[in-house]
This record gives C-alpha cells, structure tokens and sequence, in this order.
C-alpha cells in the first residue's frame, strides 16, 4: 500500500496509446518526449541528469524508489526532467543516507510522474515504435482531448534544449571526488606542479564529471556553455571539455560555431552532446536513434585497444558515419548497434566519446578517459610553457 495521496493519471503518446495508472510527485499535465533507461540504480542521478531536459522518463526496472533520495547524489542544481514513469513506487526508503521518499523529491521539484501502469508493455512499444512525444496529466483525463494537446507540442527534431540548461555564470569547481573513489583500481594522482586550467563548457554537465577533472588535477573553471569563443580563449585555458546537454545537437548551432574556432587553440575533450557538438564543428552529421541509447550496461569496443568498456549511456542522437570528414578517426563503437562511440581528430588535440565516463550512477571502466584528457593538457601545457 502506497502511504500518500494517489490520484487517477493517464499516459498518452503521440501513437493514440494510452496507459492509466497513479499519480506520483506533484499533479498537473507535463508534455515531452518519451524515453527508457534500463539502469536498475541511479534513479536519482537520471532525475537530475539536464540531459533530460524535455523528456518524460522510463525507468524498466520495476521498483524504484527503495532507497530514497539524497542532496548529495544530486547531479546539476535543478532537475529539468519533464516527466518519470515506473511500475511501482517503494513508500519506504531503506537507506542511512536518505533524506526522504522519492515521492517527496519529486513533488519538491515540480516534476509530474505516475506509477502503477505496464511499463513493459510501454517500452516494447517505444521500441517498436520509437521515442515519441507524450503526456501524462492528472488533469485530462479524456486520451482524446490530452491526445490532441500531445499532437500540438514539438518534436526533439530541431529542437535546441541546451540554452535552457546552460547556467547563468560561471564559476571556480572545487569539489574532487568522494573517499570511496580511491578503493577503484582506476584511481590515479595526476597532480604534479602547478595545476593545468580547464574551461569547462557547461550544456547541462553533469557535476561527476567536474569531480573527475578536479581528482586529475587540474584548476576547473565551469563557464556558461553559450559564451563566445573569445571569452573563453581569455581565460587562458590548458584544455577545453564539452559537456553532455540535452535536444537537437544541430540546433545548437551558436556551440558548433564556438567550438569550431577552439579548435587547435588547447587540447578538447568532449561527452555525449560535447562529443556530437565537436563532431559537427569538424564537418560531420549527426541524426536521430529511433529509441536511443540510456542506461548503466551498454557496451563499447576501443578500438585501438579491442578491449570492451560496460558504459553509462544517455542520448537520442549519433554521429553519422556517412560523408565523415576525413580528419576524423572513429576510436570507440556502440556493440548493440554499430553506432559511433568515440573520435579522434587526426591533426589537432581533440577526442570525444558518445557514453559518460563519469558514469554516476554506473560502471567505472571508462575513468581512464580523464587520464587520456590529461595526458594531452599536460603536454600541451609544458609544450606553451614560457611562451
């Protein structure tokens, strides 16, 4: 028995489909795009992913919820989530952590969910059908009515999310990573003399992958991803990482523009959208994944390595390997499907991976990545030394 207030709320997608269940967290009609995650943890770190911006969230794995929420796990300043479904919701946190249910998190932040519908039924039909726009409300509850709302609001095509995540100014990051980390047999000391400075571009970054460039040694300053290249080539920086963000990644064209004159300027390291983002400013395409990749067990080959990495993934969109400019070398595949997981650029200092690294929540085998990114700072660091 659930130990809060439940109300009727229904579920529609743009296909006529509609699933009717409870609501959870706070009332009221959310429009966006929906989506699934097959990570079993980490509902947390998903809900306050801005990756997620415009997207109504499927979690299959079915309890959630059973160990609560923390201010610490948080990963951005705000979630931006537009909705979360699951099958069931557990009323009692059993965690010494938790601070509360995740029923009161997501009330707290306004974010409209529902729980008790089929949600494998729901996924298969994402599968087959794709991610597609939807609804869920607590208000309208007539599909056909809540159906024509659905059919009237906008596509992720085209659609440019990232300036509604990018924060307001930037800022010094500090935070390194927890204690526990040092028990990973992929921790590494990279300190050595005066710390490197890193501007990081922030499109809806993730503040784990700040802690990794802080455990690496370097001097992080986090800038708003929509400033000018000037601006950032001001701050004098040793390397550049792009982050992860949310929509369209070829409407993001003020970013694409930017990056494509950092080029060449400080060493580049982009994730997901920053790894799209580079890709297109070198020339490349991008397009949309019917249903996309997201979640803690996706697997990845190096190859320059041939070794295979189990990775955190969220993102909609992929590099395209048609009319790929050749002054981009493919380093990482998706397995699943083939798709582009990671570049290179041949001539300049430049890398990128389409998973997160950082994982939080997820596996680790993909750290070494910040290791890569700081071997190529630290060169270019000491190469412009006294210049």
């Amino acid at each position: 028995m659930q130990e809060f207030d439940a109300p009727e709320a229904i579920l529609v997608l743009e296909d006529g489909s509609v699933f009717r269940g409870r609501s959870l967290g706070a009332t009221g009609t959310t429009f966006g795009e929906i989506v699934f995650n097959t990570s079993m943890t980490g509902y947390q770190e998903i809900l306050t992913d801005p990756s997620y911006c415009g997207q109504i969230v499927t979690m299959t794995y079915p309890e959630i919820g059973n160990y609560g929420f923390n201010t610490e796990d948080h990963e951005s300043r705000n979630p931006f989530v537009a909705g979360f479904v699951v099958r069931n919701i557990s009323p009692i946190p059993s965690n010494w952590r938790s601070q509360g249910t995740l029923h009161e998190f997501l009330l707290d932040k306004g974010i409209v969910g529902m729980f008790d519908i089929d949600t494998r039924a729901l996924v298969r039909k994402i599968r087959s059908g794709g991610a597609m726009r939807s609804a869920i409300s607590t208000e309208i509850l007539d599909a056909d009515q809540l159906l024509k709302k659905v059919l009237a609001s906008p596509g992720m095509n085209g659609l440019d999310l990232a300036r509604k995540v990018v924060p307001e100014s930037a800022c010094q990051w500090k935070e390194t990573l927890s204690d526990w980390w040092e028990h990973s047999p992929h921790a590494r000391a990279d300190s050595a003399g005066p710390a490197a400075h890193v501007v990081a571009l922030d499109f809806g970054m993730k503040q784990n992958i700040s802690r990794h460039l802080v455990k690496c040694g370097f001097r992080v300053t986090i800038v708003p991803g929509n400033i000018s290249a000037a601006e950032i080539l001001a701050l004098n920086p040793d390397g550049i990482f792009l982050s992860n963000g949310p929509g369209d990644p070829a409407a993001t064209t003020w970013a694409i523009e930017t990056i494509r004159q950092l080029l060449g300027k400080a060493p580049i390291f982009g994730i997901c959208l920053g790894h799209q983002l580079l890709a297109l400013a070198c020339g490349a395409k991008t397009f949309k994944l019917k249903f996309g990749h997201r979640g803690a067990n996706q697997p990845v080959i190096d190859l320059t390595t041939e070794k295979v990495e189990i990775t955190s993934q969220n993102h909609g969109f992929a590099v395209s390997d048609d009319d790929l400019p050749a002054d981009l070398e493919v380093t990482h595949r998706n397995l699943n499907d083939d798709t582009i997981a990671g570049l290179r650029h041949r001539t300049k200092d430049a890398i990128s991976v389409q998973y997160h690294p950082e994982a939080s929540a997820g596996p680790h085998d993909s750290h070494y990545l910040f290791h890569k990114f700081t071997d190529m700072v630290n060169r270019f660091a000491g190469s412009t030394a006294g210049v």
